[in-house]
């Protein structure tokens, strides 16, 4: 079957589930496979579930109509969303980067969907699935969209770029994320650097932090640049004050002087910015982007403030890499408190540099004063500290519910693996 009759077969049935437990009536299964698990073998049950149909690239059932054979389900899904993104002609702004893609994403659909019907990625599906997934889901309707990239090796985002076909594109910044398989933090930037090269190629336009030098290096030739920083750029601003929550003044590029979010950390600058930038861009009322930024909640980990009894606790804890964890732990040393308490996990992905790296977190922590310091999982136990140490955030927790913390700030955070969130159940 061709997509473009595969394509008149999605706008019939325009749901599409990889997932037979969250399959709806008429909804088109696609059948993925991959190391640990094979859903052409559930292909049927997927039919009998209601699936209107099921595309699978293996040997079902001949008499099937409703079976749609072809040679890779993935290759399929992807041409699928391509063909489709196509069809669109509006807005396609991509976001990657190291840390702080998602919470822009979160602030620039937020803005966006103010003035513009406007779709964007759910979660993090922001992976070689993730992303078609999210480009079939962008409806007729469509004024504008935003597109989470993540990536872990280099060729991954120029691979994104071939059908997500953005028009705009973000990197929010370069750190030490995923250093084993970008091989450093050069194949860091060549890695996401490949967002721009596909901007540059189709003319289109980016948004960028002034204040980072590589930027300037990496956008070379790209003719289209919005730039937004702490001195120069068309939006600048700096942190007015960052306790509880972030709050930022805007010193040019908006008619608003200063706006109040509830994002935890000064880190959150260079987002909060972009977003005002893309907001001005896109004629977005000014009254408009502020109220949307300061009535934008972070959730899912991230840059959140819970309160539990008299504790406050700085949950940052979806992922972690050196640049996010030293970031997080300086932000956590420059508040007002007199007990703090830090509990970090392990960062992942660091391959052979990550001894190293936590090492460094080491004598990061070192240079303060805390109440007590909790290390979970990762490399912290290949090497000797003076801190407490727990193989997994359940013993974490457990610990620390029998110290009976009050008026305490407990900052946690680490990578995905950590699941450090867990460790509030115990508060």
């Amino acid at each position: 079957m061709t997509i473009e009759a595969l394509y008149d077969i999605f706008l019939q049935y325009p749901s599409i589930k990889t997932d037979t437990r969250k399959l709806e009536k008429g909804d088109i299964f696609f059948a993925l496979k991959g190391p640990n698990f094979n859903a052409n073998l559930f292909a049927l049950q997927a039919l009998k579930n209601g699936a209107a149909y099921a595309v699978v690239d293996e040997d079902i059932d001949d008499n099937n109509e409703q079976i749609i054979r072809t040679n890779d389900v993935l290759t399929t899904l992807q041409q699928l969303a391509k063909y489709h993104r196509e069809q669109l002609n509006i807005p396609f702004i991509a976001i990657t980067g190291s840390n702080g893609k998602t919470t822009t994403k979160e602030l620039i659909h937020a803005v966006l969907s103010t003035h513009y019907t406007t779709y964007t990625t759910e979660g993090n599906l922001n992976n070689h699935i993730g992303i078609p997934l999210t480009l079939l889901r962008v409806k007729k309707d469509a004024q504008s969209a935003v597109i989470e990239m993540g990536a872990n090796h280099q060729k991954e985002i120029a691979g994104y770029c071939e059908y997500a076909e953005p028009t705009h594109g973000i990197i929010t910044n370069c750190g030490k994320a995923h250093l084993e398989g970008f091989g450093g933090e050069e194949g860091v930037r060549k890695g996401k650097g490949e967002l721009f090269d596909y901007i540059r190629a189709h003319s289109g336009t980016v948004f960028a932090f002034d204040d980072y030098k590589y930027l300037h290096e990496m956008s070379q030739g790209i003719q289209n640049i919005h730039w937004y920083g702490t001195i120069a750029g068309g939006v600048t601003g700096t942190v007015l004050q960052s306790e509880p929550f972030l709050e930022v003044s805007v010193t040019k590029g908006a008619d608003f002087n200063s706006v109040k979010t509830q994002l935890v950390g000064d880190y959150n600058l260079p987002n909060i910015l972009c977003t005002i930038a893309v907001g001005k861009h896109f004629n977005v009322p000014d009254e408009k982007i502020k109220s949307a930024i300061e009535n934008y909640i972070p959730s899912n980990s991230r840059s959140q403030l819970i309160e539990k009894g008299t504790n406050k606790i700085i949950l940052d804890a979806y992922n972690a890499n050196p640049s996010s964890m030293q970031a997080a732990i300086e932000n956590f040393a420059r508040l007002h408190a007199e007990r703090k308490i830090l509990m970090l996990g392990g960062m992942m992905e660091l391959g052979k540099e990550s001894i190293e790296e936590h090492k460094k977190i080491i004598e990061l922590i070192n240079g303060y004063s805390w109440r007590d310091v909790i290390l979970v999982g990762g490399g912290y136990n290949e090497f000797a500290h003076r801190y407490h140490y727990f193989s997994n955030a359940e013993d974490a927790g457990k610990w620390l519910q029998k110290q009976n913390f009050n008026d305490t700030y407990i900052l946690v955070k680490g990578s995905r693996s950590m699941t450090m969130e867990k460790v509030l159940q115990y508060l």
